[in-house]
C-alpha cells in the first residue's frame, strides 16, 4: 500500500499562552519579610490566589505560596483578612444560667 496516502497533516505548534508577571520583577525576592509582594497574591477573603489568576509560573507560585504560609505562622500576615468574619470567630457565647434539676430516686428495696 501507499503509505503517502495515510501520512498525517503536519500541525502547528502549540503557542504558550500564559506571559511571564509583571508583578514579579527581576531584583524582588520571592520571601516571607516581603509583605509588599506577597499582599499581592492574597484575594480580601484572605486566601491564595491561583496561578492562572496573576499568570505565575510554577516555581513562582510554590515560592509564594510557601512564603504566605510562612508569614501567617509568624503573624506578620492574618489568616482571615476579612475583619467582621474574624470578630465573628472572637466573640465569646454568653454563658448559659439554665439549671437541670435532677430528681434523685431511691430504689425501695424490700
Amino acid at each position: 500500500m501507499d503509505k503517502e496516502k495515510y501520512k498525517r497533516p503536519l500541525r502547528k505548534a502549540k503557542k504558550a499562552f500564559r506571559k511571564h508577571s509583571p508583578l514579579i520583577q527581576s531584583g524582588d525576592t520571592i520571601d516571607y519579610r516581603n509583605i509588599r509582594l506577597i499582599s499581592r497574591f492574597i484575594s480580601q477573603q484572605g486566601k491564595i490566589l491561583p496561578r492562572r489568576a496573576r499568570k505565575l509560573t510554577l516555581k513562582q507560585q510554590r515560592l509564594i505560596t510557601i512564603a504566605i504560609k510562612q508569614a501567617r505562622i509568624l503573624s506578620l500576615l492574618p489568616f482571615y483578612n476579612n475583619e467582621r468574619l474574624f470578630q465573628m470567630k472572637r466573640t465569646q457565647k454568653p454563658p448559659k444560667n439554665k439549671k437541670k434539676n435532677f430528681k434523685i430516686r431511691k430504689n425501695n428495696k424490700k
